[in-house]
């Protein structure tokens, strides 16, 4: 068994970099696994190990795992300062709308464009999709995609100036409303209880928007893992990222539960 160190790089070679082009825009594409396909989109400040090892976890479940290089550098294990560095340049892209409610990011129309070509080249039913902080609010936009059937969102983190905020236009989530309830379809959420990036509001508010669709998980803040990489050590000081960084990986502890759970849902979406 190849023994991975979360505080050292990923090399990522159990996967696949493929550059993918839609919409006019290239971006590289980790891909791994067989099976229906789930695209799982980094956390800040990119994809780190801990991110890689959710996106294995994925894979090992029976799935094909498209993971986009969206931001920082794939695999490292970034320093605070690095770390901060890329935060600052993805909040001024024109891909992400870091500080506007009621407006989805750029990114999220190639994000859907990826799950539609990901469904055609795995089949299936169709496709699991699970945001994290900066990108957690993406699996619900790219629910205009038809293909994207299981939206998983981990920690929402935008916008960022207004924790009430959803990081979508309100006509494109009555759209997703309409959707779920068309197709007897939900979305999981998870947050820790004392996230200062998704706070109890912005849960608030997608239950609002989506009502009883809306599945939501709050995780109690000592479950997080207080063992956690440099960018989170400084810069993320509350329980944050529940599969990832603050996950504790022992049975029975409630980060490693939620991950099951979304695992589930996927295969429950998902399998034939």
């Amino acid at each position: 068994m190849n023994i991975r160190l979360l505080n050292e790089d990923d090399t990522l070679e159990d996967f696949t970099p493929r550059d993918i082009t839609l919409n006019g825009v290239s971006k590289t594409v980790h891909v791994a696994g067989s099976g229906p396909a789930v695209i799982v989109m980094t956390e800040m400040p990119g994809i780190s190990p801990h991110v890689a090892r959710f996106s294995r976890w994925v894979r090992d479940a029976g799935f094909t795992v498209y993971m986009p290089s969206l931001f920082g550098r794939d695999g490292a294990v970034q320093s605070a300062e690095e770390g901060a560095a890329v935060f600052q340049r993805a909040c001024v892209s024109a891909e992400f709308r870091a500080f506007a409610a009621n407006r989805s990011s750029p990114v999220t129309q190639w994000l859907r464009a990826l799950a539609k070509q990901a469904h055609e080249e795995c089949g299936g039913p169709g496709v699991g999709a699970i945001g994290m902080c900066f990108t957690g609010n993406f699996a619900l936009s790219m629910m205009l995609e038809s293909a994207v059937l299981a939206p998983v969102l981990s920690q929402p983190s935008l916008p960022l100036d207004d924790p009430a905020g959803i990081e979508i236009a309100p006509e494109e989530i009555a759209a997703v409303r309409e959707r779920l309830e068309k197709e007897d379809l939900t979305v999981m959420a998870y947050r820790f209880e004392g996230d200062q990036f998704c706070k109890a509001q912005r849960f608030a508010a997608y239950e609002e928007a989506l009502g009883d669709r809306f599945i939501a998980r709050v995780l109690p803040d000592s479950a997080a893992n207080s063992d956690v990489p440099p960018f989170f050590e400084k810069h993320v000081t509350s329980p944050h990222s529940v599969v990832t960084s603050h996950l504790i990986d022992e049975e029975g502890q409630p980060t490693v539960l939620a991950r099951d759970e979304i695992l589930s849902f996927f295969a429950s979406r998902l399998n034939d």
